[in-house]
């Protein structure tokens, strides 16, 4: 699998640019601030309709302009496919395949896989759970793209669900009004429900049913990643504790299927009904869980030095490669700016484990920052330009 072709219109810097890309590794070079980072993020929307670095679109568009329009072409198997996404701030974002329209974006999911390492990722070894929780789950939707639908399902049932609670905590004098969006969102749901507390247990069924499907997968995620991790992690740092990862939920270990876990999730919220009404909020999901990271016997996160966190964060992500290519083919691995924050052993290793890769782009202050293992094509950037070095 590869990007053939990048198109952007209004994306990011770019008024307009267009970017043949070979397989084999690509440098794209040029100083920090000059737009390297943009390309290298719009073929990461293409494939996971997020962005690595902002969570929302509007950043995406150019300053002045109303929408964003990123065309890419993907070769897979020998055949090629056009998607086209237009993104609209503030309104729904369009998609097409092969010049057709399609009837949501998300549809679109699937046909690009990419890995991508950035500095942001030394959050996965330091950061919240939240940011663990991310990589999880843009893996489960990168290995099957129905898990954006049943993440979806998850979080608006969560939402409402939310809503519900602080209608009940307010009705209950437990909790002190909140903001006015909060206000608005209970009163929907009170308006809709009647007695919030008549209708908690039907949005508990709700929240169970899409929990269990959501957290089923990712223990098993979990389960393949685990070797993968250690295997990796050796290879940056042989002379680190051994690393290992290990799925932290609210629920106590045991269940395994998803009816088992529905079962569970149901009960968990039973147990925790009181606290929820004072609080306002739901205490038990996979909204609340975590992915446990540990060098020996100690957590990674307080104990990890720099390196060693770096290490981790890049071996989740060749993990999340290597499962990704025995389910189907190469991923696209994009390196944004990580050589720089490698000291030279760890420069070495990784180039060896990315450079057999069938599309590898890296993007670079210097040419310097780039290994010798991964020479290949290279793209200065400068200005809005972009221009291919002979």
């Amino acid at each position: 699998m590869r990007v053939a072709h990048l198109s952007l219109t209004d994306f990011r810097s770019y008024p307009a640019v267009e970017l043949e890309l070979d397989p084999g590794v690509t440098a794209l070079v040029g100083p920090n601030g000059q737009g390297k980072t943009n390309l290298v993020e719009a073929i990461g929307y293409v494939a996971t309709l997020g962005s690595f670095r902002v969570a929302t679109d509007a950043p995406l568009v150019r300053q002045g302009a109303a929408r964003a329009i990123v065309r890419c072409a993907v070769v897979r198997d020998d055949r090629r496919a056009l998607v086209e996404l237009e993104i609209n701030p503030g309104r729904a974002n369009r998609a097409r395949l092969n010049r057709a329209p399609v009837a949501r974006p998300r549809e679109i999911l699937g046909l690009l896989r990419t890995v991508l390492f950035a500095p942001e990722d030394l959050a996965l070894a330091k950061g919240d759970p939240a940011d663990r929780r991310r990589f999880l789950d843009d893996l489960l939707v990168a290995r099957a793209p129905r898990f954006a639908g049943v993440r979806a399902d998850y979080d608006r049932v969560l939402k409402q669900r939310g809503a519900l609670l602080r209608t009940a905590a307010q009705a209950r004098g437990g909790r002190r009004p909140g903001t006015r969006r909060q206000e608005a969102e209970a009163g929907f749901a009170a308006a809709g429900a009647g007695d919030p507390l008549s209708t908690l247990e039907v949005w508990d069924a709700h929240l169970a049913r899409h929990g269990a499907e959501l957290l089923a997968a990712r223990l098993e995620l979990v389960v393949a990643l685990r070797p993968l991790v250690a295997k990796a992690y050796a290879l940056l740092a042989p002379a680190s504790p051994p690393a290992d990862i290990e799925y932290r939920g609210t629920l106590p270990a045991g269940p395994a299927t998803a009816a088992e876990l529905e079962q569970a999730l149901r009960a968990g919220l039973l147990e925790v009904r009181r606290a929820e009404l004072e609080r306002g909020v739901t205490l038990v999901g996979p909204h609340r869980d975590d992915l446990g990271l540990m060098l020996g016997d100690l957590p990674a996160r307080g104990y990890a030095s720099h390196g060693e966190s770096w290490s981790f964060a890049l071996a989740l992500r060749l993990a999340a490669y290597d499962l990704l290519r025995a389910e189907g083919g190469d991923p696209v691995l994009i390196l944004d700016d990580v050589f720089a924050e490698l000291d030279a052993r760890r420069r070495a290793a990784l180039a060896d484990i990315v450079a057999p890769a069938e599309q590898v782009l890296i993007t670079a202050a210097v040419p310097e920052d780039v290994p010798a293992r991964l020479a290949g094509a290279r793209f200065d950037v400068s200005e809005g330009s972009v221009t291919r070095v002979r």
